[in-house]
This record gives structure tokens, C-alpha cells and sequence, in this order.
């Protein structure tokens, strides 16, 4: 959907995760501690490998430059990572906030951790995500709703009222 728009889909998440698995990573384990404990993983292993998938997308088609990036930032260290490594780099046009409450994302984590094979789908990983979600990354969000970059999807609706309102979101800010 979101190559409608030009965007390529970066998940912080989906890097951390394949870095993890690379075969003679340096940071597989760190990553894998820090994913399991509900954690943040470091800002400058995140950050390159952002930017190392942004440069390879680019590489290959330099009018590929517009990235939808997912899961990031989480923290103010996160933000000022990004802010010192892409300043005049890369521009945040808006932020896709979606709003959920806490016992529904458990329920849909734990319902997706029946197939997904991830170490962090159990409801006590999930708990401490939620707790660093309110201590360390609604902070970032409401940093960026003071700047009027966020676009508040509320996604305790079905999956089709979401996906509505994100294209009609996309279909604005283009």
C-alpha cells in the first residue's frame, strides 16, 4: 500500500530481528538480550541499520527516497541519534500514531505469537514493552504532536476501519 505513495517500508523492528539472525553479526546477541527483556536496543546499532538499508534502497534506485520508517524513534535517545546522524539528511514529514488500548495490543501479541516465532510474543515481554512504551517512547509522540506531525490513527477498530483511515491519512500528506 504504501509504495502507492513512494514510501519504502522500514521496520526497526523487522532490521533488529535479521541482524539478530545474520550469521556473524557482532551485535546478533546484544540485540537478542535486549529484545526478550522488552528493551530498547542501543540507538547506534538501529541507527546504521537504518541507514544502511535507506542507502541500499537509494543505491538501487535513487528515486526511491521517501522511507516509511516503522517502530522508530522509541526514545529521546533514539530521537537524538537520528536528529545527529540524518540532520539535513532526511526530513520527518508526519508520525502514524496508531492509539490502542493496552489489553487489546496484548491480546492481538499473544494471538500473533501463536505463528510468529518471536521471543518477545509472551505476555511478560509485552508488559515491559508497554512500560517502556510509557516512560520512554509516548514522550517522542507527544513531542512530535506539539510540532503537529502526528496523525493519530485509532486502531482498536477492525482491521478495515484502520486501513481506511491510514489511506485517507496517506492520501492527504501524499
Amino acid at each position: 500500500m504504501f509504495q502507492k505513495y513512494g514510501y519504502t517500508h522500514l521496520s526497526a523492528g523487522d532490521l533488529l530481528r535479521d541482524e539478530r539472525k545474520r550469521p556473524g553479526s557482532q551485535y546478533g546477541e546484544l540485540i537478542e538480550n535486549y529484545i526478550k527483556e522488552g528493551e530498547i536496543v542501543p540507538v547506534e546499532i538501529t541507527i546504521s541499520l537504518l541507514k544502511r538499508a535507506m542507502d541500499q534502497t537509494m543505491a538501487a534506485n535513487s528515486q526511491k527516497n521517501k522511507f516509511l520508517i516503522d517502530g522508530f524513534p522509541r526514545n529521546e535517545d533514539n530521537l537524538q541519534g537520528w536528529t545527529k546522524t540524518m540532520d539535513g539528511k532526511a526530513d520527518v514529514s508526519f508520525v502514524l500514531f496508531f492509539d490502542c488500548d493496552n489489553e487489546i495490543c496484548i491480546g492481538r501479541c499473544l494471538e500473533r505469537g501463536k505463528s510468529s516465532g518471536r521471543s518477545d510474543d509472551n505476555r511478560e515481554s509485552l508488559e515491559k514493552r508497554i512500560h517502556t512504551y510509557l516512560q520512554s517512547t509516548k514522550p517522542i509522540i507527544d513531542l512530535y504532536e506539539r510540532m503537529g506531525k502526528v496523525r493519530k490513527v485509532d486502531a482498536s477498530k477492525s482491521v478495515d476501519e484502520v486501513f481506511e483511515k491510514v489511506v485517507q491519512i496517506f492520501d492527504k500528506e501524499g
